[in-house]
């Protein structure tokens, strides 16, 4: 049977002169619900389901889900180098202790790989440069520069952010992802031993941190 609740409405009419009361009128009125069955478990259901990727280094692995609704143009990107294999056997190139570990250029013995061309910034997708999330790595005069780099915040980066379309720093970084398993991992990069490095920066790891491979989280 369905809840009901009966409610009573006291309708108040133009009275004359000669002091008649309002007049009450009662109604029920049907409540839409459901039957009571006994208790029922809440189960928390993700909105989206999102893409995941393993990332397999000698340090360990890391789970990436892939926000492919904010920032479609780059996680197709991403993608594309994921499954021909360029991350196969390349380093993190820079680490950045309070700031960022960045990598997908170089292979092991620093060789710069080539990529396929430039993609349209997504910075202004309302994603921010938070702890933990995945970003693509661009020129720093260059809003449409991203390639085949890409860099996990290690803190919070609101430098990063998109503010306006301004010019080059105001676009901000375009985020696409975020670790969901293994931060542990590289939170223990931030504390390798890094120095210049010619041609690549002043942060690059003395002893290579090899990216094995990168592969969709259902490959086989």
């Amino acid at each position: 049977m369905k809840p009901t609740l009966r409610i009573t409405a006291a309708f108040l009419f133009l009275l004359s002169a000669c002091g008649k009361q309002p007049a009450q009128v009662s109604q029920e009125v049907a409540i839409p619900g459901v039957e009571a069955a006994g208790e029922r478990n809440i189960q928390e259901v993700a909105i989206v389901d999102y893409p995941r990727v393993v990332l397999s280094t000698d340090a360990g692995n890391v789970v990436i889900e892939l926000y492919d609704d904010k920032a479609p143009l780059t996680v197709r990107n991403f993608m594309a180098y994921v499954e021909a294999g360029h991350y196969d056997n390349t380093v993190f190139h820079r680490v950045i202790g309070n700031l960022l570990v960045q990598g997908g250029a170089y292979t092991a013995d620093y060789r710069l790989k080539p990529e396929r061309g430039f993609i349209r910034s997504e910075s202004n997708n309302g994603l921010r440069n938070l702890r933990g999330t995945v970003t693509a790595a661009r020129r720093a005069n260059e809003p449409d520069s991203a390639g085949a780099q890409f860099f996990i915040n290690v803190v919070d980066n609101p430098q990063f952010d998109f503010v306006s379309a301004a010019d080059a720093r105001s676009r901000g970084y375009t985020v696409f992802g975020r670790v969901v398993e293994g931060m542990e991992v590289i939170d223990a990069m931030r504390g390798v031993k890094v120095a210049p490095r010619a041609g690549i920066g002043d942060a690059t790891p003395v002893k290579p941190i090899v990216i094995r491979q990168i592969r969709a989280a259902d490959a086989p």
